[in-house]
C-alpha cells in the first residue's frame, strides 16, 4: 500500500508539476499523514523538494513540492525513415539535449542502431548516466505488443523481424520500450501540448507513412497484437494506387507528402520535392493547394470513420504535412461533418500538434519516466497502456 501511495505521490506531481500538499491531498485521495510521510521519504531520497511558492499575498508564502528535474533523465529517440532523433528529458520532461542524424532508415537498420548508440553517447557525457532510467523509442513502424517485433514487410526492408528494444538495449545497456511513432507522439502531446487533460484523443501522423494514436478514457487503445491505429492503410479510392501494403487506395497513396509531390510531379513533369512543398503553399499556387485539399478530404472521410468508432473529444493532427495549415484543416473538417452523425463531430475539435517533429521523442521518453515511477526491486519496464 505505501508503494501504491508513492505511485500516486509521482504521477500527480508528474501531471500537475508544482503543488501544495493539499492539492496533493485532492489529487491522490491519500491521507494527511500518509502525504506527510511519503513526501519527506522523497525528499530524503532527491526525488522530490519542497519550497516556499511565489506569492504576492502577506504573510508566510506557502510551501509546494514539485519533482527535482535532474534527479533522473530517460532518452527519447524517434526513428523515421530518413533520420534517427535523440532527445534526452529530465524527470520533468523537459528536454536538455536534443541531436539528429540523417539516415537511409529503411534500408539499414544495423547502421540506425549504431548511430543511436552514438547518440546516446554523446548525450550522456552532458549528464550523470547513472540517472537515466532507460531508452523509449518511437518507430516508424508497427510494434507487435506481444513480441517486440516490428511488422516491417513493405514498409522498413531491413527491419523485418526485427527487436530493435533488444538491439539497442545490447548496443546502449539501457532498458529500452519501442512503440509505434503515433502512439509516442499521443503521449507526448497529452503529457505536454494540446492533449493535455484529454482523456480521449486520437493523435494523426501525417507523414511519409501515416498511423494514429489513440488514447480512450486516459488508457492508450493498442489492440490484441499492438496495432491499433493503421489508418494509413485504410482504403480510401478503390481505383487508386497499389499501396506498398499490397492494397489499393490507402489513405498513404494520396495524402502523405510524399504522395502529394509524386502527383505534382506527374502533372507537372518536373520533380517535385517534400520540401518544396510548404513552399509553394505559402506562394498560394493552385496545384499544390488543390492536392492538398484533397488530401485533407480524404483525412476528413477516414477520419469520420474513427470518430463514429471511439467518440474522441480531440483529434490532434501531426507530421510533416500538418504545416500546411488550414488549406489542409479546412477540408478535414468539412468531411467529416458530411460523413459522421452531428453528435459526434459538433464538439469534437481538430487541432495541430504543439510539438511537431519532436513529438514522437518526447512522448516514447515520457513513457520511460512513467514507468519508471513503478519500477520495483527487480527492474521491468511495464506495459504502455497506462498514459
Amino acid at each position: 500500500m505505501r508503494r501504491l501511495g508513492r505511485l500516486r505521490v509521482l504521477q500527480a506531481l508528474c501531471e500537475v508539476g508544482e503543488v501544495s500538499r493539499g492539492d496533493l491531498l485532492r489529487h491522490t485521495g491519500l491521507s494527511r499523514a500518509t502525504i506527510s510521510s511519503l513526501v519527506a521519504d522523497l525528499v530524503r531520497e532527491g526525488v522530490v523538494r519542497e519550497q516556499s511558492a511565489a506569492s504576492s499575498r502577506l504573510g508566510r508564502p506557502p510551501l509546494v513540492v514539485s519533482l527535482v528535474p535532474e534527479a533522473g533523465y530517460a532518452f527519447g529517440l524517434d526513428i523515421g525513415h530518413d533520420h534517427a532523433r535523440l532527445i534526452l528529458s529530465d524527470l520533468t520532461g523537459t528536454p536538455v539535449w536534443d541531436d539528429s542524424v540523417e539516415l537511409d532508415v529503411d534500408s539499414s537498420a544495423d547502421d540506425t542502431v549504431a548511430a543511436a548508440a552514438e547518440l546516446v553517447e554523446a548525450a550522456s557525457e552532458e549528464i550523470d548516466r547513472t540517472r537515466v532510467l532507460g531508452l523509449g523509442v518511437g518507430i516508424a513502424c508497427p510494434v507487435d505488443r506481444r513480441t517486440g517485433v516490428l511488422r516491417a514487410e513493405g514498409i522498413m526492408p531491413s527491419w523485418v523481424g526485427a527487436k530493435p528494444a533488444a538491439m539497442l538495449t545490447e548496443r546502449t545497456g539501457l532498458r529500452t520500450l519501442v512503440v509505434n511513432d503515433a502512439n509516442a507522439c499521443v503521449v507526448a502531446e497529452r503529457r505536454y501540448g494540446v492533449a493535455r487533460h484529454c482523456d480521449d484523443v486520437v493523435y494523426l501522423r501525417l507523414s511519409a507513412g501515416i498511423g494514429a494514436g489513440v488514447v480512450c478514457d486516459g488508457r492508450m487503445l493498442l489492440g490484441h497484437d499492438g496495432l491499433v491505429g493503421e489508418l494509413g492503410h485504410v482504403s480510401v479510392d478503390p481505383n487508386g494506387e497499389v499501396c506498398r501494403c499490397g492494397n489499393r487506395g490507402c489513405l498513404e497513396t494520396i495524402a502523405s507528402p510524399t504522395a502529394i509531390s509524386r502527383l505534382l510531379s506527374r502533372s507537372w513533369r518536373r520533380e517535385v520535392l517534400n520540401a518544396e512543398l510548404m513552399s509553394l503553399l505559402l506562394a498560394g499556387d493552385r496545384g499544390a493547394v488543390r492536392a492538398v485539399e484533397d488530401a485533407g478530404e480524404a483525412v476528413g472521410r477516414t477520419l469520420a470513420m474513427t470518430v463514429m468508432a471511439l467518440n474522441p473529444e480531440l483529434v490532434v493532427v501531426g507530421g510533416e504535412l500538418a504545416a500546411a495549415g488550414e488549406v489542409l484543416f479546412d477540408p478535414i473538417r468539412r468531411a467529416l461533418r458530411r460523413n459522421s452523425v452531428s453528435d459526434l463531430h459538433g464538439d469534437l475539435q481538430i487541432m495541430a500538434s504543439a510539438l511537431g517533429d519532436g513529438a514522437s521523442a518526447r512522448g516514447a521518453a515520457a513513457l520511460v519516466l512513467s514507468a519508471a515511477l513503478v519500477l520495483s526491486e527487480t527492474p521491468q519496464l511495464l506495459t504502455i497502456d497506462k498514459v
